[in-house]
């Protein structure tokens, strides 16, 4: 049998193998390196080489950074913000982090309050959970002293109770009310501080926090006709004293202008106001147990005549209110006379007796 040679391929088909076999071995090129790039950086990551991938390099752990991630950043972006913001040392730990829990699609735009050199995996926890709101808000109640406002305030806010006082007390936060001395205590700055519910950037800082609280104090005194009170001789901070007054003393609503009354009245006669509320703030203390009368203090209104020198708390706008506008009454005293609040108002000092025999007999007063 004759074997004859195969007849020769069409020289395209020959030109396409060749093609083929090319494209094969650039391929597998980049398979190699790319292999080796990975294994690289991954090695690097392991040994701590922070310019394996671009990383940080002497980054103090635990600073607080501000980082904006823009909308439609894929994790590769995300992993470079990072990393120049020293978030993250290394983009590939953090690219890992987002794997290992599937998050790739999950990861939200916003600004993001970090910290340098953080774990990873915590990071990407806050990136699927979203950016928090950039306001906030803060309830500061009324009835407080200034110490428990600010105690109220570091609570809430993430600062401390002593960078709010160096905030007041350091000339960074006025007021139209009274002159604040130089040297002034934190008792220069009590009743002028409104409680309200306020909306608060988480970037505002101590000082621009407490001067908003002093801003609306001045305009929720301004907003009120005080021009009785004046005519009588007495000023606006003043009136802010008797607020405090009332709103250290009563707990039922309605008897705000009935205690007003009251002082008004004690104010005219002229008499001592002998409020409870000015001897436990003359104390320290809130504890009735401690109350003592005959405390040195020129707070204490049982032994000193008019008003104390300053306001005692924060009051309400119903308080401030109350205190411009009193009710017409011949009342000069009043006594607890139930436990919730309520009080037996009195013309005279007889009545007032019999309404406190009362309020003992029915286990009010001990």
């Amino acid at each position: 049998m004759t074997l004859e040679p195969a007849p020769e391929a069409p020289i395209w088909t020959r030109i396409l193998r060749a093609g083929l076999v090319f494209a094969i071995v650039v391929l597998a090129g980049f398979v190699v390196v790319g292999g080796a790039s990975y294994l690289g950086r991954t090695i690097g990551a392991a040994l701590g080489n922070d310019e394996a991938d671009g990383g940080p390099i002497d980054v103090e752990p635990g600073q607080p950074v501000t980082v904006e991630i823009p909308a439609g950043s894929t994790g590769q972006d995300i992993g470079a913000i990072l990393v120049a913001n020293g978030v993250v040392r290394s983009a590939l730990e953090f690219e890992l982090a987002v794997r290992n829990v599937d998050a790739a699609h999950q990861l939200k735009a916003g600004t993001y309050e970090f910290t340098t050199l953080m774990d990873p995996a915590e990071v990407v926890a806050s990136l699927v959970s979203g950016p928090v709101a950039s306001v906030y808000r803060v309830t500061v109640i009324e009835g407080l002293r200034v110490e428990e406002m600010l105690t109220q305030l570091a609570e809430r806010t993430g600062y401390t109770f002593q960078e709010f006082v160096d905030a007041l007390l350091g000339g960074e936060v006025t007021t139209s009310l009274r002159e604040i001395p130089e040297d002034a205590a934190l008792s220069d700055w009590e009743g002028l501080l409104f409680p309200d519910t306020y909306e608060f950037s988480r970037t505002a800082r101590p000082a621009a926090i407490l001067q908003r609280l002093a801003s609306t104090m001045e305009q929720r005194v301004d907003s009120i006709d005080w021009t009785a009170w004046e005519e009588k001789g007495y000023s606006k901070y003043e009136g802010i004293i008797v607020a405090s007054l009332i709103e250290s003393e009563v707990r039922v609503a309605e008897e705000r202008p009935i205690v007003s009354s009251v002082i008004h009245n004690r104010l005219a006669t002229p008499m001592r106001l002998e409020i409870d509320a000015t001897v436990l703030y003359a104390l320290g203390t809130r504890d009735v147990s401690r109350f003592d009368r005959e405390v040195a203090s020129p707070y204490n209104t049982y032994r000193n005549d008019g008003l104390p020198p300053t306001p005692i708390s924060a009051p309400s706008r119903a308080s401030l209110e109350a205190a411009a506008a009193p009710a017409e009454t011949e009342f000069l005293f009043y006594v607890l006379k139930d436990i919730d609040g309520s009080h037996a108002f009195a013309a005279t000092f007889d009545e007032h007796q019999r309404n406190i025999e009362q309020a003992r007999r029915d286990g009010v007063l001990p």
